[in-house]
């Protein structure tokens, strides 16, 4: 019988993280420079704290800009990707006992098939290679922004999306369950319902909740009845509370109006799109009234790691914050 592989949960010990640099002006249009230089302070933030960051740059140009903008202590990689999102588009790293490292692939379609961008299908064998690393493709589409685990077997994701027709139309439920323990060790898992209201990738679980240890699991709370999740984090919370998980209570940013662009009702403002590297947790904060607030909660829940709330409006605007934006390296299956 094979040595199991499993996904160790983000709070495990890391080697480095991997951040994506914006590149394209066709899609960032006036937001690119203000989103470079947002994506340049997350980057400077780990790296300031001793981590090794590998900020991944398209071309010659791009290296340059970013360069610009980092700590020489940055590293910079080139690799082929369409945006950013290396969450999505990368390689999620499964571990054995013995400490073996694998990545593991899986099929991308753009986010049921909303954005098909040159480059995003190389980019997971692209970083794998760079990492000097083993790597296989599953047969199925998943995005690593869709899943969030414990490092128990737990993992938590959304119906929205990973049951959307426009993903996997010919797997039930169960096969995809069969196929989350195949490829990344889960064993169990908590089914949420809906995402954040105008997420375009159909509730990605990282923008809604996010586990912090095992058995316990971060997700906002509304206090406006403008905020339009209110109905989404309730049954979030009434989901995971039945589940037996410890949830604990975080602010929301609400209804972050400023970035809705024309025919959009709301836009996916969220503080649980945090990362959580070896002494720092990033959050992003976006000039809402519980940017403090939400920052202090979730430092509270990582002790011994710094909590940094940093402006990702300008991220936000391409559709994701710096969770989605990075892809960490695990060095070890639990925290050191």
């Amino acid at each position: 019988m094979s040595e199991r592989y499993v996904m160790p949960p983000e709070w495990a010990e890391q080697e480095w993280l991997w951040i994506g640099f914006p590149h394209d002006a066709a899609l960032w249009e006036d937001d690119l420079a203000p989103a470079q230089e947002q994506i340049a302070a997350f980057a400077n933030a780990v790296a300031a704290s001793g981590q090794q960051v590998r900020l991944v740059v398209r071309n010659a140009v791009n290296a340059a800009q970013a360069r610009a903008l980092v700590r020489d202590d940055v590293m910079l990689e080139r690799h082929s990707y369409g945006d950013i999102w290396l969450r999505d588009i990368g390689p999620l790293i499964v571990m054995n006992k013995a400490g073996q490292r694998r990545t593991q692939g899986f099929g991308f379609n753009g986010w049921g098939g909303k954005y098909r961008l040159e480059g995003d299908q190389e980019t997971a064998a692209s970083l794998a290679a760079a990492a000097g690393m083993t790597f296989a493709r599953a047969d199925w589409i998943l995005e690593g922004g869709a899943i969030d685990g414990d490092g128990t077997g737990l993992v938590v994701t959304t119906q929205q999306c990973l049951l959307n027709p426009n993903r996997n139309p010919s797997l039930t439920r169960e096969d995809i369950s069969s196929r989350l323990r195949r490829d990344l060790g889960f064993d169990e898992i908590l089914w949420l319902g809906d995402g954040l209201a105008g997420d375009h990738t159909d509730g990605h679980v990282d923008n809604l909740a996010r586990l912090v240890a095992p058995g316990e699991i971060a997700i906002p709370v509304a206090d406006h009845a403008s905020d339009p999740n209110a109905d989404i984090y309730a049954d979030a919370m009434s989901r995971a509370q039945a589940y037996g998980l410890k949830v604990h209570a975080i602010p929301s940013p609400g209804l972050v109006s400023g970035l809705m662009q024309q025919g959009e009702d709301a836009e996916p403002a969220s503080y649980m799109n945090f990362v959580i590297a070896n002494r720092v947790v990033i959050v992003p904060i976006y000039g809402a009234e519980n940017d403090a607030e939400a920052v202090r909660a979730i430092g509270d829940l990582f002790p011994g790691r710094k909590a940094i709330g940093l402006r990702g409006d300008a991220v936000l605007t391409g559709g994701g914050s710096f969770h989605c934006a990075s892809q960490h390296m695990p060095s070890a299956l639990t925290p050191s």
